[in-house]
């Protein structure tokens, strides 16, 4: 097939959208495929190099080290940039909408390149245009209303006008995707979410989980810490929990050796780096941004825990990465990390400190059952965790999509989300404990800020290091 894959953002950020798109992208070429990324500004560091890559301009308006930047009247060249420049001014947050309409407008007059257009949670408005012309078939990770639900619960009155408007793309994704009949998603959870949340119909829907790369994130017996505990977050912000986690922390410093590795990206002198000095933690607290992909399994096959305390998940690949680095998991009892991690984590209740203190306390004090959590975490990972199968079931869904354009889609039974197929066939993701039990997907974050925790290595395992150079990354 012939494949254009649009993603509005695309550097690889730790758990982020980004990372999608570039295993994928892979996966698919691996098949035989020939894939087309279009993305907007920050661009992919690292493809495959059999997809190509066809940068989508933006004005750029969040780039770093000038984020929320006023551009120069040159750079203004169309009514779209009018239209990016006057949302931010109003506090709205403008790229989904935006360059959904440039990529429209590449595409129009390229359908005769592509087979099939797969929207990487963009589902912006010029998605339609696209559609009346060319199959096609949307992600979308989680709902982002949970976001917002979260992030307006944390704020103050006076700011919660301010945390609406920038969520204001969201009536407009509602609409777009209630009108795409494809509609992937990483999780039973979140299908059940985005059915609820957007207004879509369940039979819309079509569940497969993300994968790993089970040789770079892997066991190294060697290089674990007695007292590590890693939690990588994607945002610094209320939805990821890491203020219960330095909490949960300092209930247990008397008690427990602990080195808390922290991997992301804090707002400068904001919540979280208020809240270390506050609760004493700066000595056992080290925090790290701007990982590669080896720097980071390294650090997660260091760990003797790894704890994921988000008040909600669409999926959470962080988890799944340190299951197939065989770390112990905590992880919240909230969205698809259940079903992301099954029997092979503790589970806490969401935001509660006293629960998950006592839960790695307890791992903490009990190594044999910590090295029996981390043993089934990789035992999981390998039998369902694969970007090859991810790929293969992605296009089964391609196929349907093209077949329904053409106009000889079969009916479907609208009552429940369903699974893309892989090479076992129909049915592989069904069933409590097989890969279904494991579907999952990234949590796609539309806040520009919180872009962190870059990783920009190449896929590929690391079997030439040598342990001088692992003790290094670590």
């Amino acid at each position: 097939m012939r494949i254009a894959l649009l993603s509005y953002r695309s550097k690889t950020h730790c758990g982020g959208q980004g990372v999608y798109v570039r295993y994928l992208s892979h996966g698919l070429a691996e098949l035989g495929h020939e894939v087309e990324v279009f993305s907007g500004q920050p661009y992919p560091e690292v493809l495959d190099p059999r997809v190509r890559l066809t940068e989508v301009p933006s004005l750029d308006l969040y780039r770093e080290p000038d984020p929320f930047r006023t551009p120069r009247p040159g750079e203004l060249r169309d009514r779209i940039d009018l239209l990016e420049l006057g949302t931010m001014w109003t506090s709205g947050f403008p790229e989904p909408r935006t360059f959904s309409l440039r990529a429209a407008r590449l595409l129009r007059s390229r359908t005769g390149d592509f087979d099939v257009v797969h929207d990487n949670q963009c589902l912006g408005s010029g998605l339609l245009d696209i559609a009346r012309h060319l199959p096609l078939v949307a992600t979308v990770h989680h709902p982002i209303t949970r976001d917002r639900a979260v992030d307006l619960a944390a704020a103050r009155w006076w700011r919660r006008p301010f945390v609406h408007r920038w969520y204001g793309f969201l009536g407009m994704q509602q609409r777009v995707a209630r009108q795409i009949p494809e509609l992937i998603t990483v999780s039973s959870s979140s299908a059940a979410d985005i059915a609820g949340d957007f207004g879509v119909d369940a039979g819309q829907l079509r569940v497969v989980p993300l994968g790993v790369d089970t040789g770079l994130f892997r066991p190294r017996p060697r290089l674990r810490v007695p007292g590590r505990i890693v939690a990588v977050a994607s945002a610094d912000k209320p939805l990821k929990g890491i203020a219960h986690l330095l909490r949960a922390v300092a209930r247990l410093r008397g008690t427990y050796e602990i080195d808390l590795r922290l991997v992301a990206k804090l707002e400068p002198d904001g919540p979280t780096e208020k809240l270390i000095a506050e609760l004493g933690l700066s000595d056992v607290v080290t925090v790290a941004a701007g990982l590669s992909d080896n720097e980071l399994a390294f650090l997660l096959s260091s760990a003797e825990i790894v704890c994921i305390p988000s008040m909600y998940e669409g999926f959470s690949l962080p988890a799944v990465e340190a299951m197939a680095s065989g770390a112990a998991l905590v992880v919240s009892r909230a969205g698809a990390l259940p079903e992301v991690v099954g029997d092979c984590a503790v589970l806490v209740e969401p935001g509660n400190v006293g629960e998950l203190a006592a839960a790695i306390g307890d791992l903490l004090a009990d190594p044999g059952r910590t090295a029996r959590l981390g043993t089934a975490g990789r035992r999981r990972a390998l039998s369902v965790y694969s970007w090859e199968s991810v790929a293969a079931q992605t296009v089964s869904i391609y196929e349907e999509a093209i077949a329904r354009h053409a106009g000889h889609s079969r009916p479907r039974p609208p009552e429940q989300p369903r699974t893309g197929h892989g090479p076992a066939g129909p049915g592989r993701s069904t069933g409590p404990g097989g890969p279904a039990a494991a579907v999952g997907g990234i949590t796609t974050d539309p806040d520009p800020r919180d872009s962190n925790a870059l990783r920009s290595s190449p896929p590929g395992t690391i079997a030439g290091h040598s342990g001088a150079e692992e003790a290094q990354a670590c």
